[in-house]
């Protein structure tokens, strides 16, 4: 083995650890964080949250958050929709993967989110607000515009509702 080799003794950080660690440095930084989203459409509704922090803070949007180290994307989706919404899912079709970069006053990256987004079918549970939502409801198509969501959302919303119309 060339002397520049070394072998590093395998992470001992416990799971808790992780999720600290996956917690920072989500604004501003240094590499662009990996994101999931839960498209839930039901009886002709989509669930959306309340951000109750930042970024979108006060904001309605799609359940979902970061993909934490180890962790599947579809897992990932199903977690976030659980600890969001209070329901239990099954990630089915990939609807899009979008970038979500939002700058501050001087124009530096203060969120940097690469976003994979599933449509989601429920499975159990009963909808209630949870972990970073503030609120949590179900809208009809026709609700959405008031709520002046992101562009790249109203998008991926109306690609679930679009999908479940050809399946029907």
């Amino acid at each position: 083995m060339p002397s520049e080799a070394r072998l590093l003794p395998a992470p001992t950080t416990a799971p808790d650890s992780l999720r600290m660690l996956a917690h920072m440095n989500r604004e501003f930084p240094e590499v662009p964080l990996v994101g999931v989203g839960a498209i839930i459409i039901e009886d002709a509704r989509v669930v959306l949250v309340k951000r109750a922090h930042p970024p979108l803070q006060a904001e309605w949007s799609i359940p979902g958050g970061v993909l934490e180290v180890g962790e599947l994307v579809r897992e990932a989706a199903v977690r976030e929709a659980r600890e969001e919404t209070g329901l239990t899912v099954e990630p089915g079709e990939l609807l899009g993967v979008y970038d979500r970069v939002l700058r501050n006053p001087e124009q530096r990256v203060q969120y940097h989110y690469v976003l994979i987004d599933f449509l989601c079918r429920r499975v159990a549970g009963d909808l209630a607000a949870a972990s970073d939502a503030a609120e949590v409801r179900w809208f009809t198509r026709e609700e959405l515009p008031a709520l002046k969501l992101a562009a790249d959302t109203l998008d991926v919303i109306r690609k679930g509702f679009a999908k479940l119309e050809i399946g029907s």
